[in-house]
């Protein structure tokens, strides 16, 4: 008899800028082959640095599967630790994606929130993740970018159902080696939480708190 799996979908980014080879889609790739438990179906997607073509892989996504969660991972450049984001914003998006273009208004989903914050509770998740002596940083700008409106694009069509974790771009951790380990118990601990909501304190709901200019990361996919 066959057992139920739930999905979990786990993205990365394609190339951009330098970065030919980015560490996000190759941690993906990492996470598919490692797995993230015996009842968890591991599905990954690859994005691209669009942000026309990343709606099209996350239309993909959020019609055509049912995932108990997507998990984004982008890089954030400067950086050494993971970072946990909780918010996506729905506007000025003025940087140019790697077609060249920018989003019509500069704008996620037209009439739609100024921020969506994930059903997941990341400051709650940061605290655990550190008391069992992981370096994760909780964090509520994921910098306007792709990872940002990626963010905010899955949040709005996944009802919260979504993550985003900025990964190193270099140095030691950005190796699969020591970063996928990490990912694992960040992601397994995700689902956790999610399994038990009673333990959560965030929502799918619009977000009204201001941004903590000491929590910010500047560069982000």
């Amino acid at each position: 008899m066959d057992t139920y799996r739930e999905i979990v979908v786990v993205t990365g980014f394609g190339p951009f800028r330098q970065y030919v080879v980015n560490p996000s889609w190759e941690a993906a790739k990492s996470l598919k082959m490692a797995r993230l438990g015996m009842d968890i179906e591991v599905y990954i997607k690859e994005i691209p640095v669009s942000y026309a073509k990343s709606q099209q892989v996350l239309d993909d996504i959020w019609q055509t599967m049912t995932p108990k969660v997507v998990i984004h991972l982008g890089i954030a450049p400067g950086t050494k630790g993971i970072t946990l984001e909780q918010t996506g914003k729905n506007h000025c998006y003025k940087d140019r994606d790697v077609s060249g273009l920018c989003p019509d208004h500069h704008c996620c989903i037209e009439g739609g929130p100024e921020r969506l914050d994930s059903i997941i509770d990341m400051r709650s998740l940061s605290k655990h993740l550190k008391s069992k002596g992981l370096d994760v940083i909780y964090s509520r700008d994921a910098g306007r970018y792709l990872c940002d409106f990626v963010y905010y694009y899955s949040l709005y069509h996944g009802q919260g159902k979504a993550a985003l974790i900025h990964v190193p771009a270099s140095g030691c951790l950005a190796s699969s080696e020591r970063l996928v380990p990490q990912l694992q118990t960040i992601i397994q601990a995700l689902l956790c939480q999610l399994t038990h909501p009673a333990h959560t304190t965030s929502g799918y709901v619009e977000s009204k708190q201001v941004e903590n200019t000491e929590e910010n990361i500047l560069c982000k996919t």
